[in-house]
């Protein structure tokens, strides 16, 4: 029998994943009744181990995703001897300055059935367990047992190897912290009121998620068709950007931003800078139904992060830069 005063191995409970409300920070007088985590870009796994030196983990949906990530096999040997618990993290793939990239992440979400190429990819490029909570411990459940409560708990574990760790949690200061992943090109950060229970599977205004969101100037160069209500109308359009060097490089497409009058002003004048010859030097990877037009047209675009192949990921359109030149618009960044 352990400290915890479980007597071995239990059969655990599926418990479904907590979801954090997108919003913005707590007003500053409830600061101090906050606790502030760096949001993380991977994919949400809750980490079971029974105590028998195995180790399961389940997806957002339930799903048994253990074989996409065999490097992970070790964390049940990180714990007690015969000691159950179920974590709450996410398994994100580290760039050079360490931070999740979700790009880098995504060859290894779909090889659950393909467990020898899931291991030369984990030898080549491992992923890392971001564990923030637990909430089955020694045979009972912490759903509970307030946020502080349960943090001591997951902290008295000392969780920390090369292929997991803890992250650092910040009570108060949240304008500070927000600031800090912004400037460190951060995902984000999510808020954690200190008195929240577990709610498994609920959506709660207890836990708030504030993404990062950049801004950058893009060059229109096509588009691709609309359909449904939107025939006749662009269903997305096709950017780029201008390299330091001149190149011009696709850097993805944008299909949310527009009122219904903006989508049909961009209609009007992409139909006047319309050609038959594609503008990029390599052709991107989209549809055969792709119209293309002369990279003249400028337009501010919000996403959360640039992939490794340069593409903005969750673009949505802002508006249009009628003051600026393609020259003018957002040589290509460092990020790229």
């Amino acid at each position: 029998m352990d400290s915890t005063g479980q007597a071995g191995p239990v059969e655990l409970p599926q418990i479904a994943p907590m979801l954090a409300t997108p919003g913005d920070l707590p007003p500053a007088g409830q600061d101090a009744q906050w606790a502030y985590e760096t949001k993380q870009d991977g994919q949400r796994v809750m980490f079971y181990l029974p105590g028998d030196g195995g180790l399961r983990l389940r997806s957002r949906s339930g799903e048994d995703v253990t074989g996409a990530y065999p490097e992970l096999q070790p964390l049940a040997a990180a714990l007690p001897g015969g000691l159950a618990v179920i974590l709450d993290g996410e398994v994100v793939a580290l760039d050079a300055q360490g931070r999740s990239d979700f790009a880098r992440l995504q060859p290894r979400m779909g090889l659950v059935g393909s467990p020898a190429r899931a291991r030369r990819l984990a030898a080549r490029e491992p992923v890392h367990a971001v564990l923030f909570d637990v909430v089955h411990l020694g045979g009972r459940p912490l759903t509970g047992l307030a946020w502080s409560a349960r943090r001591e708990e997951l902290e008295r574990l000392a969780l920390a190897g090369a292929a997991w760790s803890t992250p650092a949690a910040l009570v108060g200061h949240g304008a500070t912290a927000l600031r800090a992943t912004r400037e460190h090109g951060l995902e984000g950060l999510v808020c954690k009121k200190l008195s929240s229970l577990y709610e498994p599977g609920v959506r709660s205004r207890n836990w708030i998620k504030i993404r990062n969101m950049r801004t950058a100037d893009v060059v229109v160069c096509g588009w691709l068709p609309g359909g449904g209500r939107l025939t006749g109308l662009p269903g997305s359009v096709l950017m780029g950007q201008f390299r330091p060097d001149g190149g011009l490089r696709y850097v993805g497409a944008v299909g949310t931003g527009w009122s219904e009058a903006e989508r049909a002003e961009l209609a009007r004048l992409l139909r006047a800078a319309e050609t038959g010859t594609c503008p990029f030097p390599e052709p991107p990877p989209v549809s055969a139904d792709a119209r293309w037009a002369v990279p003249r047209l400028v337009g501010e675009v919000r996403y959360s992060v640039r992939t490794r192949a340069g593409l903005l990921r969750q673009p949505s359109w802002l508006r249009l830069r009628p003051d600026l030149t393609p020259e003018e618009s957002s040589a290509y960044d460092a990020e790229g």
